[in-house]
């Protein structure tokens, strides 16, 4: 539904790699002596945005990595948003998880932050109303309110959004 535009939450690790600035340090805590010696925190900045994101709870660089890059595309899915054009149909990604009326994804599935993006620009396209947003995407609006409850901070941003606008808050 975005406008010939890739939301960056939707952009692979190499693509996204290449737009971020990677700090390694040292975090202390649990994992002992390795931890404390080894710079197995990762720190990424993405530069265009601002937008940042860390991960420091396993003992290896790899795993930490993997886990940063995921933050980071869910912190960019929750903090831009792209324009859309209501008529549009929703994007492939959207459909395959989308059937029935029916959101399948799970929160540690890669698909997730670019399925936040696509649900977040579409409220924000109309003017966070629910239904109207449900409709666009082919989903219910309890569907759609229960997908936004699985990342509580979309749901807080929605409600800000919607308690702004003078409408009901999302339960």
């Amino acid at each position: 539904m975005s406008a010939n535009r890739v939301h960056p939450a939707s952009l692979d690790v190499t693509q996204l790699a290449s737009q971020c600035e990677t700090k390694r340090t040292r975090r202390s805590g649990p994992g002992g002596q390795n931890r404390n010696k080894v710079e197995t925190t990762i720190v990424l900045l993405h530069r265009p945005t601002g937008i940042g994101a860390e991960a420091s709870e396993r003992r290896t660089q790899g795993e930490n990595l993997r886990a940063a890059y995921f933050r980071l595309r869910v912190n960019l899915a929750l903090e831009v948003r792209l324009p859309v054009d209501p008529d549009a149909s929703p994007s492939p990604l959207w459909q395959s998880r989308c059937r029935a009326g029916r959101i399948a994804v799970s929160l540690e599935h890669e698909d997730f932050p670019s399925i936040l993006a696509e649900t977040l620009d579409v409220l924000a396209a109309q003017k966070m109303d629910v239904k109207l947003a449900a409709e666009a995407l082919g989903c219910t609006p309890s569907q759609l309110t229960r997908f936004l409850k699985s990342e509580p901070r979309a749901l807080e941003l929605v409600n800000a959004h919607r308690r702004l606008a003078g409408l009901h808050l999302l339960r």
